[in-house]
Parts: C-alpha cells; structure tokens; sequence
C-alpha cells in the first residue's frame, strides 16, 4: 500500500541503529519539539520584526531617491541570501558532526548580536555589511528543521515539520505588525533592540530546554557522511534542490517591494509600516493554520501530492494583488494566499527527511539552505528591478507564473515511489538509542 513518502532514497542491505531510531523517533522528542517551536516562534518574530519598515528605514538612512527605494531593498535582502547560500552546506557539515542543537543556538545567539547592532548604522551600506553578515551566521529555520528531523519519528513527521512552519508563519504574522507598530510609535532604530532581546530568549530556550543525545560519529563514518558526492548521489536531491530555488525565488519577488505597494493603496505613509506589518500578520496567520493542517494531511495524502496542491492555489490567489485597489480587497487576497503558501514548506521539508539519510540530515539541509538562499537572493533583485521599470503591480503577475511553473515542476520532477518494504525492516531491529538511554 501507498505510503507518505515520496522520493526514493539508496536502499541499505541491513538498516543502521540511527536510521530505526529516526524510524521509531529519539526518548523525549516531544520535549525538543515543543521546546523547538516556542523558540523558533521568538526567532522568527524577531526578524520579521523590523521587516515592514525596511524601505522606510533606507529612506531615512539617506536614499531619498524613489527609484532606488525598491532596489537597495533587493540588494539588502540579496545579500544576506548568498552569504546564507555560501554558508550553508558549511554549517550543515558541521551540524552532522558536532550536533545540531549547536548549529540552532549559533544561529539565535549570533542573530542576537547582529540584530541589536542593526539599530545603530549610520548609512545604508553599513546596514548592508551587517545583512551579509546576519546571512553568514544565522539560519535558525534550517538549523531548527534539520534538529527536529532527527529526533521525531518518520510518521509524525509531516506533523512535526507542519508545527515548526506553523511558528514560522505565527512569528512572521505576530512580529511584523507589533514591529510596524513600534516603529510608527518610536522610530525605526528600536524594534532592532527588540528584535535582539527576542532571538536571545529563543536561543535560551535551546539551550536549557531542547534535547539532542548526538553521538559524534567516527573517523570513517565522519569520512562517509561529510561525502558531499554521496549526498549528491541519493536520488531525487537534486530535483529538489531545483524545486527549494523556485520556491524561494518565487516566494521572494515582491518581498522587497511589498511595503511600497502598500504605501500606495493606503495613500497614508505615515501609517504604511503598520498597515503592512498587518497584512504580514493576516498572510502569517493563515500560513500557520495551513501549515499544521496539511503536515497532518501529508502523513496520510502524500507529500507530493500536498506540495502541489498548496503551490497551485497560492500561484492562482498571486494574479489579483495586480488588481488590488484598497487595503481589504487586498487583506482578503492575503488570507487565501497564506493558505496556499502554509503547506509547501513542510512538505518540501518532510521530502528531503524521506529521502536522505539520517547521518547526512545536516547537510542535505544545508543544500536546501543553499538553494533556498540563491533563490531568496535572486528574487528580491529581479522584483526590485521589474517594479523599477514597471511599476509595483506587474511583479505579483510575474510570481503568479512563477509558481504555476513551480507546480508543473513539482509534478513531473518528483517520482512517487512505495516505501511499505522498508518499515518492516526497521521494525525488526531493536529499539536502541544510540546513546544506550
């Protein structure tokens, strides 16, 4: 019978203990999991925080230039994207062998620091020093992911990863409207202190509360599961590759633009960061019902077959942004557009964990990372440029293609496969912790 999983991975002749662990999941994952999505929740709150008001914050940092407004914040976005792509697979070797929990609190820690300092530039390009160097030491979302993914059992794991975007999308819908409001109220410089004190609490967090019982692997396993060519080899990685590059270059057209479209329905800027940071919230809110939604039905449905149908819809609900003439048509459009988007991380996520081996978690998600921040980094840059030239509606068209192209991709690029031989297999082994708890 048809399982969940969808992409075929190498076939071992006899499984490893660590792969009947990930199979049957790590003692206390429920504990890390828990403990994992209030942190990720403060995370992600902190950095969408100030992302309402960024354009705005250019403006005040000296570009007065409207032309320029939409593409220093492509720019701004850009960099932290390659600097996040360049370091990716690096962080994601170390995750596999020095643990993963370190790799989150790297990340939360770091981005505390970076953040704070944020609030302190004097002109745009130290702003853009410190985005390059927020993308070289963060990256809580494919960190966070990569420590859930090893410690939760296979059937709960469209779940688990559905719960985790669901404190993404609830951090991005709550920070930015608290952060918009901040800002109107107390200028751009403050919400970067806040942002700061709430990564800090999140990496807090991880460290006293998530539980990981990584076991450093030997010399030769180190050797096997540092290979990037054996990564590479596992069939279906680089279609998804593929796929995270569109996703995020789709995903991330109109990201830097958006504050400006709405300046311009609202016609009030005095009031535009908060009315942004509120449609931001609406989008997130249904992003994260969706999400934990359909990581529920993935289990059951596949994820494929979710990942298709959630990139459709939110591909269909793109077009009529172009049309939006008033801040409810465009609330509205917000709302079912996040439904769409809530699924599709997940169950890209929950694909990659199917498919690569447990040993190898760090860095597969380290090349999604890559992939993920290539497209992150080439979308804003191109958004930016084609509202430069054609103004701030015909964007939203171009990602509505972008996504029904996406969709055809994910139909024809992954390959179902049946995977009910291998659940039998780990069941015979025992259920040991490699770790002997």
């Amino acid at each position: 019978m048809p399982r969940h999983t969808d992409l075929p991975s190498v076939p071992a002749a006899k499984p490893a203990v660590e792969e009947v662990t990930a199979h049957r999941g790590h003692p206390g994952w429920r504990m890390t999991l828990y403990t994992m999505w209030v942190a990720q929740l403060c995370s992600i709150m902190g950095f969408s925080f100030v992302m309402p008001f960024i354009p705005f914050y250019i403006r005040e940092l000296g570009v007065t230039d409207e032309r320029l407004l939409p593409i220093w914040s492509g720019v701004l976005v850009s960099g932290a994207g390659i600097a996040m792509a360049v370091m990716g697979p690096i962080w994601g070797g170390v995750a596999d062998r020095y643990g993963r929990k370190l790799m989150v609190q790297r990340a939360m820690f770091g981005g505390a620091v970076v953040l704070t300092l944020m609030g302190f530039v004097r002109n745009v390009r130290q702003l853009l020093a410190l985005r390059i160097i927020q993308g070289t030491i963060t990256g809580t979302v494919p960190a966070s992911v990569a420590l859930v993914s090893s410690v939760v059992p296979r059937a709960s794991l469209g779940f688990s990863l559905g719960l985790m975007q669901m404190a993404v999308f609830s951090g991005s819908s709550i920070g930015p409207y608290l952060g918009g409001m901040v800002a109107d109220r107390f200028g751009y410089r403050v919400p970067f202190a806040v942002t700061g004190a709430l990564l800090l609490t999140g990496g807090m967090l991880v460290l006293f509360g998530a539980r990981e019982r990584f076991v450093k692997p030997a010399a030769r396993q180190r050797d096997q599961t540092a290979s990037v060519v054996a990564l590479l080899r596992t069939r279906g990685v680089f279609v998804l590759l593929a796929l995270y590059f569109m996703m995020n270059l789709s995903g991330s057209f109109v990201a830097p633009i958006f504050p400006l479209f709405v300046e311009r329905i609202v016609g009030k800027p005095a009031q535009a960061a908060t009315e942004t940071g509120l449609l931001l919230a609406v989008t997130g809110l249904a992003s994260a019902f969706s999400s934990v939604a359909t990581g529920r039905l993935s289990d059951r449905l596949g994820h494929k077959r979710m990942l298709i149908i959630c990139t459709t819809t939110a591909a269909v609900l793109s077009f009529p942004h172009a049309i939006a003439h008033s801040l409810w048509q465009l609330m509205g459009l917000r709302v079912l557009f996040g439904f769409g988007v809530g699924g599709m991380a997940p169950a890209m996520n929950a694909l990659v964990a199917s498919t690569v081996p447990s040993a190898r978690l760090g860095r597969a998600y380290g090349f999604t990372t890559t992939a993920s921040a290539l497209g992150m980094a080439c979308g804003p840059v191109l958004g930016g440029w084609a509202a430069s030239a054609a103004g701030y509606r015909l964007p939203f068209v171009f990602m509505g293609a972008m996504l029904l192209i996406l969709a055809v991709g994910q139909s024809r690029g992954l390959q179902p496969r049946e995977v009910a031989a291998r659940a039998p297999a780990l069941e015979a082994e025992p259920a040991a912790d490699p770790e002997g708890a």
